[in-house]
């Protein structure tokens, strides 16, 4: 990519990583993508920190995802991605919303773990509201208690497009 390109592209979206459909040919044809590095946020909602250690696992040395492109960042303001595991509890519905609406565009929902998705064994419990696609929109869902790092991984870069 060009330096003037660059700088068009920052100056018009206030980012660098930009949606693009994947390659034909590829495992990831017809999948929206980004091009670029991509940025993420990690979110917990409540729940175990079983989650929170496996992708604390993707990004460590073993599996390393920032060779791919793919980092953490400290603010949603800041991410092109939001992995979010937990289940929704009555006092994280509003933060969780807020956490949405600050990440720019083009942004990634990522549910990760079976208590984001479906509840787990949390669901029915007292502050429990309910999953996270019950309060915002959800591209993809890593199943699992707690899935795999490599699981991990392989969603991330889909995302990133390699």
């Amino acid at each position: 990519m060009s330096t003037s390109r660059l700088v068009r592209l920052i100056a018009r979206t206030g980012r660098i990583a930009e949606p693009v459909p994947a390659p034909v040919g590829t495992i990831f044809e017809g999948a929206r993508v980004l091009r670029g590095s991509v940025q993420v946020r990690y979110v917990d909602l409540g729940g175990g920190t079983d989650c929170a250690m496996e992708i604390s696992a993707a990004f460590g040395p073993i599996y390393d995802l920032e060779r791919y492109g793919v980092r953490l960042v400290a603010s949603p303001r800041h991410a092109d991605v939001l992995l979010i595991t937990g289940v929704v509890t009555r006092n994280m519905v509003e933060p969780l919303r807020r956490t949405v609406e600050a990440t720019p565009m083009p942004q990634f929902v990522v549910a990760v773990g079976d208590a984001a998705i479906m509840g787990g064994p949390f669901l029915g419990g007292y502050g429990v509201a309910g999953v996270v696609s019950d309060f915002v929109d959800v591209d993809l869902e890593i199943p699992g208690s707690p899935p795999e790092p490599v699981e991990i991984v392989a969603a991330l870069r889909r995302i990133a497009g390699r």
